[in-house]
Order: structure tokens, then sequence, then C-alpha cells
């Protein structure tokens, strides 16, 4: 896929108020350092398109990105060690659950980690919510540059391991660095083969 547009629409924190057409959306979360907004950017060609900043937790609304005019990349709250209070925190985490439980127009989350890391139960924790919720996901690793290949093969071996003891089957997973364009296309492709199985579906009712 290629990204020809990549426009920002609307911020909020009510899912009412998110758009009203039926375009597919793939929302993005992760732990508020895990590098969201260098990824959303790097997958989009655009310098500043999503706001980095070294002050974990920037993001608090859910974000919508139109992208090539036919589908949306939805960026959350980072979950974790946002340096926020504790009822902003609650606040904003209580509208990420109504986002993934009332949003129908959700074809799929990405579930950001990094690399580096051993695997967290903040992570497994989220990503078990997702499954009880029976809300498709992925796992996007981030921050690849910072190991070499056979340290990411450990890890992503490890994360596996530990995932197989809670999970029948893995769910899809991509190895990505913003700062290489690692795991670009892979992603993109991804959501184009998913894009296009939702049309072939459409079509056929």
């Amino acid at each position: 896929m290629k990204i020809k547009s990549a426009e920002f629409v609307v911020s909020n924190s009510e899912v009412e108020k998110c758009p009203k057409n039926n375009l597919p959306e793939y929302a993005f979360i992760g732990r508020s350092n895990v590098g969201k907004s260098s990824l959303i950017n790097m997958l989009t060609d655009r310098k500043s398109l999503a706001k980095t900043s070294g002050r974990p937790g920037k993001t608090q609304l859910i974000n919508h990105f139109i992208i090539n005019e036919d589908w949306y990349l939805v960026d959350l709250p980072g979950y974790g060690y946002a340096r926020v209070s504790k009822s902003s925190k609650q606040k904003f985490q209580k509208f990420i659950t109504n986002y993934f439980e009332q949003r129908q127009q959700l074809v799929s989350a990405f579930v950001l980690v990094d690399v580096r890391h051993k695997p967290q139960p903040i992570d497994l924790e989220f990503m078990q919510y997702l499954g009880e919720s029976e809300i498709p996901f992925g796992i996007i690793f981030t921050k690849a540059d910072k190991l070499k290949p056979k340290a990411i093969e450990r890890q992503v071996d490890e994360y596996c391991k530990e995932l197989l003891k809670f999970w029948e089957e893995l769910p899809p997973y991509f190895i990505t660095s913003s700062s290489k364009s690692i795991g670009k296309d892979d992603v993109l492709e991804f959501i184009a083969t998913t894009n296009e199985e939702i049309e072939q579906l459409r079509s056929n009712l």
C-alpha cells in the first residue's frame, strides 16, 4: 500500500463523536513510552502527523486520521506510566474501553510493544482483555533498531511462548523500527489485504 494522503480529522473523548461513516478503522495503542507517535508518522510518511513528545502520556484523546480517503488510523492514549493525575487516567481509560466495545467500524487493534523488554504484565493483560472482548488485534514490536537480529529473535520467541500459555494461536505480529522504516511495508500490506477482504465481503452481501 502506498500512502497518498493522510489527514487529521478529529480528536475527542466520546465514541459518539467519532466519524459517522462506515470506513474501516485500525486503532494503535500501547504503553505510553513505546514510540507510538513515531510509528504512526513512519507508516504514513509524515514527519508530524502524530505529535511526538519526550514526555510519556501526551496522547489523551481518541485521534482519527483518514488515510488515502478510504480508512482511518486511530491513535489512542497509552496505558501505564503516563504522568497524569489518577482521575484523568481513569477518565481516558474509560473512553478507551468504550471505544473498543462500542465502535463497530473498528477492524483491528495494534498493540505496540517495545521489543527490548521482556513480556510485561500490563501488555499481556490488555491483550487478554481484547481477546475476551473478541476484538481482533495484532502486535507491533517497536524499536527493532535498538537490538541485533539474534536478540530480536530471542525476545519475540519469548513473547510468543508467553502468549501461547493463554492463547491457542498467536495473533499476527510485526517487527518495526520508526527510525529505520523497518516493518512499514508489512504493516501496511496487512491493512491493505484486510481492507480488500472487507470490501469483498460487502460486495457479496
